[in-house]
């Protein structure tokens, strides 16, 4: 619960402020903690405002949206999303 207060302050700063919070997401554990704390501590911080956010999928991995090992998809089955992301660039097979 403390990475997600921790996000949702800076967030609301970030909006406060006038401007846009960005945030990196890497993959591993960190998809499990955040999807299971970051929405209640949202909930709690209406001034976090999430439409004011860049979120950005930091991944090592070249690889297409719908593979296992992609960050973002990991995120996105988490939430329950499916489909093709938005703005999503495809990558070749070959890599």
């Amino acid at each position: 619960a403390a990475l997600a207060r921790l996000v949702t302050e800076a967030a609301v700063e970030a909006v406060a402020s006038g401007g846009r919070f960005t945030l990196g997401l890497s993959g591993g554990s960190l998809v499990a903690l955040l999807a299971r704390e970051l929405p209640p501590a949202l909930s709690a911080a209406p001034g976090a405002d999430p439409s004011r956010w860049l979120v950005a999928f930091c991944d090592e991995r070249l690889v297409p949206p719908e593979h296992p090992d992609n960050t973002e998809g990991a995120y996105r089955v988490r939430r329950g999303e499916t489909g093709t992301p938005r703005g999503a660039a495809p990558v070749p097979p070959s890599s």
